[in-house]
């Protein structure tokens, strides 16, 4: 904050504000034990943390307070008050905005407090826009204290120690006025940006709508009917894959029965592995599922895979370095991340795999937190899964991207509201999954649906990459516009205008002028 024009100054945000009728600065609410609801509009509630967002302001993020508590009208928020969240995680401790507007009957937590710039000095959406400038965020998250990210707390002292540039007060007015209409046509930008990336989300699942009711390889279908297996054929050949899986896990039981039986049956007995059980999408389905193309029909999905199964449910003791365990969110774009995940040592992992032994070539699906994302395993190196994602082992000689495709396709379209009668779901259990319809295709039809696929999805996925990069170039651009707003080469300067030294030594004198508000003292009888 150096080289500022010389009808700046800077000064510490504490000095900046009004005082609250207890002669400070910032204004802390009150958290008391609320109701889950939303408080309707005729009675009093307390907003939640994340009613404050960066800039904006959420009145509808509450929660009601119950009739038996009075409420506290000097805490209730207010147009002009400044919010700003003191506790919490990191990226939800020291967020600020404005509040324009907003209810009545709304009350501060005890997770926040609230500012009012003095309107003799201080312009508030000047101030609010400067809180926002990214420079001004790395000083409030560098006077955070806490043991951890994930409890952080912002104190009334060190937050009013924040340096604060303050031009002349008409000049903040321009300066604010310039920045709404260069962000005006930023934000129109961004919305039809945003615009086409909800364009290519539908895209997305119309192209998988069309690949599996058939339409996509329509042409390919009229041009190699000698090519369309039939399923019973094609459900033969994936029995007898499963007969031998099954053979093979029953030749490794009875050697490892054989050898603990040897050592004496000394700790836990091999359990003898099952036989699968299909299921019968018929009584769970009827005729909700849309007509398939020529000899095409729907399978319940474990008639296509073996037995499937989920991650642990128990939290591991993580490691700095190890095996990798892949939770939900590691899964993405049809892909796993491994850029970003939590570790194992080898013991649990192999404990782990007794539950759920992944594989290349096996399908992962999440059924918990945001459910139905997909990926195809591509790699030999070994990893576990926590319990938020299920593994499915494909069955030769189906196509592991086809079955994800449907998979995702499937648990995207109809299966989970139909999974819940209607009733969206954030949770998918492993019979849903076992019993989730897969379309069943030839082996060559399934090739050429992936390699349509691949194609047209790798072309969204590339526009999609380019909005993003145009979304980010936005933000960068609004920085830069802070940046210049804030340093003064936004606006041209006016001569004529009061100096903001001026303007904070009359605040000073009035605030000297003001005798102090005695504390309440309770009486007890």
């Amino acid at each position: 904050m150096t080289d500022l024009p010389s009808s700046w100054i800077t000064a510490e945000i504490a000095e900046l504000v009004e005082l609250q009728e207890t002669g400070k600065p910032f204004q802390q609410g009150w958290s008391p034990q609320c109701e889950r609801r939303p408080a309707e509009d005729n009675e009093w509630g307390v907003v939640k943390t994340t009613a404050i967002q960066h800039g904006e302001f959420w009145s509808h993020e509450n929660k009601a307070l119950p009739e038996k508590l009075n409420p506290r009208p000097q805490i209730e928020i207010k147009p002009g008050d400044v919010l700003m969240t003191c506790a919490g995680p990191r990226n939800r401790c020291g967020v600020a905005c404005l509040v324009k507007k907003t209810r009545s009957r709304l009350m501060m937590s005890g997770k926040m407090y609230r500012f009012r710039p003095h309107p003799e000095v201080l312009d508030p959406q000047f101030l609010s826009r400067f809180i926002s400038l990214h420079e001004t965020q790395q000083r409030i998250d560098a006077m955070k204290t806490g043991i951890n990210d994930s409890g952080l707390n912002l104190t009334h002292a060190r937050f009013g120690q924040l340096p604060v540039v303050v031009p002349p007060l008409n000049e903040q007015r321009r300066i604010v006025e310039k920045i709404e209409a260069m962000f005006d046509e930023i934000d129109k930008g961004v919305e039809s940006l945003q615009t086409a990336r909800t364009t290519l989300g539908l895209y997305r699942q119309s192209l998988l709508k069309s690949a599996f009711e058939g339409r996509l390889t329509a042409d390919w279908r009229a041009q190699n009917a000698d090519k369309l297996e039939a399923p019973k054929t094609l459900l033969a050949r994936i029995q007898r894959e499963r007969d031998t899986r099954y053979k093979a896990a029953l030749d490794a039981w009875q050697d490892a029965l054989a050898q603990w039986r040897a050592g004496g049956e000394k700790g836990k007995k091999p359990a003898k592995p099952r036989r699968q059980t299909e299921a019968n999408l018929e009584e769970d389905w009827g005729n909700d599922l849309p007509a398939l193309p020529g000899n095409a029909r729907w399978v319940a999905c474990n008639q296509v895979s073996g037995q499937i199964s989920d991650g642990t449910h128990k939290t591991p003791k993580y490691c700095d370095s190890g095996i990798h365990f892949i939770s939900a969110k590691d899964i993405r774009n049809f892909q796993i991340d491994f850029s970003d995940t939590r570790f194992v040592d080898e013991a649990q992992h192999l404990e782990m795999s007794k539950r759920c032994l992944v594989e290349e070539g096996n399908v992962l699906i999440t059924k918990s937190g945001t459910i139905g994302r997909v990926a195809v395993v591509q790699t030999r190196k070994p990893f576990s899964l926590f319990e938020s994602v299920a593994n499915i082992p494909v069955l030769d000689p189906m196509d592991s991207k086809f079955v994800a495709y449907a998979a995702f396709f499937v648990a995207n379209s109809f299966f989970i509201g139909k999974a819940q009668k209607g009733v969206a779901v954030r949770h998918l259990h492993l019979e849903d999954i076992r019993k989730m319809p897969i379309p069943l295709f030839s082996i060559h039809e399934q090739a050429e649906i992936v390699h349509r696929l691949d194609a047209r999805l790798e072309a969204a996925d590339a526009l999609e990459a380019e909005i993003d990069a145009a979304l980010t170039r936005a933000d960068a651009l609004r920085q830069s516009i802070l940046k210049k707003a804030f340093s003064g080469h936004l606006v041209p300067q006016d001569p004529d205008d009061e100096p903001a030294s001026a303007l904070l030594e009359r605040i000073k004198v009035k605030r000297a002028m003001t005798p102090r508000t005695k504390k309440r003292t309770t009486t007890h009888a």
